[in-house]
């Protein structure tokens, strides 16, 4: 991916990473060090933070949903990126309070400090979806950093290869069940790809950057790669389409929207035919299925 436009001169420069003992944060940690940029990661436990030998990183605790122990956070920071959002229900915590919230206080300190630059991961096509809970959060931050007066980039990716583990695991029972005909596509990507696009961000000029990874995919043919590499026979089961809507409307109807949250993105992006962003990367779906198989071998 090109970088269009530099953003800053050659000097080292510094980053606050909000999210880093995240899947994602994880790779955009490791990436920032191997370009050598200064860098301060903000973590509620720094003990999930990824170790070795030669990294070497400033460390802040606080809670980002907490304003007062993030002051001066952003102290001689040049650019702030954050992946920071609610990936499973925790601490009574709701998307309003991590997603939006927790993102706000961290860009009203990136604004006392007058950061150059602010990088947020949101999701592809997240301001057509601001009916489900988690996008509108999201979005809402969004249109938020958009007239923050700051340079911003808001990242969109389509979907992790983390979210196509249940394909696996059905598949590592036997039986893979898949709503509708299976023919919706999808092209999710490696988090060590993702973060090589928010690191980049950083010298694009770019406001938004839509992107997925090398391989369109539809769901059968996901199916597919989760049997081979596991070595079974295949066995796909079609559910019609109004089991997953009847579903969808039971979660919301009976479950508080900490429950029904993850269910109700899942299960709204699996029936959308438009969720294919520009391909990029390297790494395969079967490459990341072989890695589970691998990890539990």
């Amino acid at each position: 991916m090109k970088r269009e436009m530099k953003i800053f001169m050659d000097k080292k420069r510094k980053v606050l990473l909000a999210g880093a003992t995240g899947y994602l944060g994880g790779y955009i940690l490791e990436e920032l060090l191997a370009e050598d940029y200064s860098v301060k990661v903000i973590v509620r436990n720094p003990a999930k933070l990824k170790q070795g030998k030669n990294l070497s990183f400033e460390v802040v605790q606080a809670e980002i949903t907490k304003p007062e122990e993030i002051k001066g956070c952003c102290e001689d920071v040049d650019v702030v990126i954050s992946t920071v959002g609610i990936t499973r229900q925790r601490d009574g915590l709701t998307y309003m309070d991590v997603d939006y919230q927790a993102n706000l206080n961290l860009l009203e300190e990136a604004k006392k400090s007058r950061v150059k630059k602010f990088i947020y991961v949101s999701v592809l096509k997240g301001d057509k979806l601001t009916d489900l809970k988690i996008c509108d959060a999201k979005e809402k931050f969004v249109q938020a950093l958009m007239h923050s007066g700051l340079e911003y980039s808001i990242i969109r990716p389509n979907g992790f290869f983390s979210d196509i583990t249940e394909f696996y695991n059905m598949a590592k029972k036997g039986q893979i069940y898949l709503f509708g005909n299976g023919e919706f596509k999808l092209n999710p990507i490696h988090g060590k790809d993702l973060a090589e696009v928010c690191v980049d961000a950083i010298d694009r000029a770019d406001k938004v950057i839509e992107v997925g990874g090398p391989q369109t995919l539809t769901q059968n043919e996901i199916a597919y790669i989760a049997f081979d590499v596991l070595n079974k026979k295949p066995k796909i089961t079609h559910i019609p389409d109004w089991v997953r809507k009847t579903i969808l409307k039971l979660v919301r109807t009976f479950t508080t929207s900490k429950t029904y949250g993850p269910i109700e993105f899942f299960l709204t992006v699996l029936a959308l035919d438009d969720m294919i962003a520009p391909e990029y990367g390297r790494h395969t779906l079967k490459e990341y299925f072989e890695g589970l198989r691998e990890h539990v071998e």
